[in-house]
């Protein structure tokens, strides 16, 4: 058998069974690494004993405040020789329909606050014959509904249904920010960024806030253990629940998304935080502004904070940023970890020298990816083993990565290209700006001009910090062309599930 995730869980549970794998920061709730492959062992066999077959998928809709039920249900599908799919818990029933249908799931394993839209998108949903959950089972007249406690065979011993390094593991749906959602197909052979081992267990914490059923989230279930570390979960991100849970419970890692690093800035708490526990400190998800970089590094002398590239098509293709280069390497998010190879590329597929900015190009060999059931799709991002991500991107001399963002992101404003990403780096330098926003407006003249949408930070005063004077505040650091001509103030920003914003919802576009 290839080399499986659920075999480094049986690795913890026999070396360490009685360490503490996982604590719900927000509960205090906590799994034993024998628990937990207890508890996977039961769900796996009850799922092949209720008709789950090899290769089958199994939706896995559990929400935040149950994370225990996700990693166990995590755990066994994958046990059962089914494929996970890990699904949003911010989608509507029609949202759900599309997904699970497209997926074809046979079983959903569901949480009580997930179970509504669920119940409702069953109707279009004719594969789909079991659901196993937390939420009440009352009105069950077809006979779907299944207790989650109820769906444990007696037998907690090893379970695992042979399965080899080519079959499904996971069908990962992509956030959509684009589009309609696409499954990245996940085989065992290529679903690790880590491989399985028994690390020196330290017992320290890996502080995570990030969806589990996220590509971000879903490497919280096996990464932290790899490393000898508990996994700390804050089930829904907020700040002052985060800095408490840094100062009281002193993990050694972290991880955060841009969105996340901007609010803690914002925080009055940040800067007598003691963060002093912190010795790594990975951030990714999104484009991060080098001003919030440079404060969280101030912030964090002593511990390794880099700012990760990544996406669910690429897998396991990462970057590496060596501390001795941060410095000289401002805004880079490192190099390419071998045997990925990045190339830059114009929109007619040429390759472009050093400093130019283009799409970037990610080749991974013999761990490439795929569309569920959508060969078109894969065959325009998969081209001759190159990976075609939509990211805005340029390489220097020495290879390194630096992130412009997504082609999309890209304004034409009577013939000139305004890159979102550039605009909204400056207006995150403005200290009472908190979350910044920049797309295309529509302008009768020149096609497209600049816009952006502000969040301001708390008690900023509004009357004072208006359109002009952000407008001024550009104009200093922007070509004019860059600088937005159309201010709108909100809340928050529209974001989906892993922090991204969704531009598209963005009012007045």
């Amino acid at each position: 058998m290839a080399d499986l995730l659920p075999d480094q869980l049986r690795l913890m549970a026999e070396h360490h069974p009685d360490e503490i794998g996982f604590t719900n920061v927000a509960t205090d709730a906590s799994l034993t690494f024998d628990e937990w492959e207890r508890r996977s062992n039961r769900l796996a066999r009850w799922l092949v004993a209720h008709g789950v077959n090899k290769g089958d998928r199994v939706a896995v809709l559990v929400p935040p405040e149950e994370p225990d039920r996700f990693l166990v249900a995590y755990a066994a599908v994958h046990k059962s020789g089914a494929a996970a799919v890990p699904t949003s818990t911010r989608l509507v029933a029609r949202e759900l329909a599309f997904v699970l249908g497209h997926a074809g799931a046979v079983v959903a394993l569901t949480g009580t606050s997930t179970l509504p839209a669920l119940l409702a998108a069953r109707p279009d949903l004719p594969d789909l014959r079991t659901v196993v959950t937390t939420g009440s089972t009352d009105d069950d007249s077809a006979g779907h509904l299944v207790a989650w406690d109820d769906a444990a065979d007696p037998d907690d011993s090893t379970f695992q249904v042979p399965v080899d390094g080519s079959d499904l593991a996971d069908i990962m749906y992509t956030s959509g920010t684009t589009g309609r959602p696409k499954g990245v197909v996940v085989r065992h052979g290529n679903i690790a960024m880590i491989p399985n081992g028994l690390p020196n267990w330290s017992g320290k914490g890996w502080l995570h806030s990030s969806p589990m059923f996220t590509f971000a989230g879903i490497a919280s279930a096996y990464n932290p253990m790899k490393l000898g570390l508990t996994l700390l979960y804050l089930p829904r991100f907020d700040v002052d629940a985060w800095f408490d849970a840094v100062e009281q419970r002193r993990p050694s890692a972290t991880f955060l998304v841009p969105a996340m690093a901007e609010l803690l800035l914002a925080s009055p708490r940040f800067e007598a935080a003691d963060l002093s526990s912190i010795t790594l400190c990975p951030l990714g998800s999104a484009p991060l502004a080098p001003s919030t970089f440079d404060a969280l590094r101030a912030k964090l002398p002593q511990a390794m904070v880099s700012n990760s590239w990544g996406m669910t098509e690429a897998g396991p293709a990462f970057c590496i940023m060596p501390p001795d280069q941060v410095e000289k390497r401002v805004g880079s998010v490192g190099m390419p970890v071998p045997p990925v190879q990045f190339r830059i590329v114009d929109g007619d597929g040429n390759e472009l020298p050093p400093g130019t900015v283009g799409e970037l190009l990610v080749h991974n060999p013999g761990r490439e990816r795929e569309y569920f059931a959508d060969p078109d799709a894969t065959a325009r991002t998969w081209q001759d083993g190159w990976l075609h991500t939509g990211d805005l991107a340029e390489l220097d001399e020495d290879g390194f990565l630096y992130l412009r963002g997504r082609e999309k992101d890209v304004i034409i404003r009577g013939g000139n290209n305004v890159h979102a990403t550039d605009v909204e780096s400056v207006l995150y330098e403005h200290p009472a700006v908190q979350e910044a926003a920049v797309a295309a407006v529509p302008h009768a003249v020149l096609g497209e001009d600049v816009g952006a949408w502000i969040v301001l930070a708390p008690g900023t005063d509004a009357e004072a910090v208006d359109g002009e004077a952000l407008r001024s505040f550009c104009a200093e650091r922007l070509s004019d062309y860059k600088v937005p001509r159309r201010w709108t103030f909100l809340d928050e920003l529209p974001r989906n599930a892993t922090g991204k914003v969704v531009k598209r919802d963005l009012p007045g576009r």
